[in-house]
């Protein structure tokens, strides 16, 4: 997949972009190299290969350093809707915006 300049002018346009004609052929050079390793990702043989969760999971098993799922703060609900105009069973009610 190869764009052009026409190409380029209407993503500008789309994006609300001004860009001049070196900006615009930068741009187009940039996006195209990009679309060319894509195509060269795209052409490698993968059946039989396992998606990988995490990139790491090539070279071992992987151990994430994450924290226990702890709640260290208070329920404050009700302090905190003390000043909401509408509440119902601890939900913050608004008005209707979509019909």
């Amino acid at each position: 997949m190869s764009l052009t300049s026409s190409d380029i002018a209407r993503i500008a346009n789309l994006a609300r972009l001004d860009l001049n004609a070196v900006h615009s052929d930068r741009l187009l050079g940039q996006m195209n190299s990009f679309f060319d390793i894509v195509e060269q990702m795209r052409a490698v043989d993968t059946t039989g290969v396992a998606p990988l969760a995490h990139p790491v999971a090539t070279l071992g098993e992987i151990a994430l350093r994450l924290r226990d799922d702890v709640a260290n703060e208070p329920n404050n609900r009700e302090a905190n809707q003390r000043s909401a105009p509408e509440v119902q069973n601890g939900l913050f009610l608004v008005p209707k915006v979509i019909e």
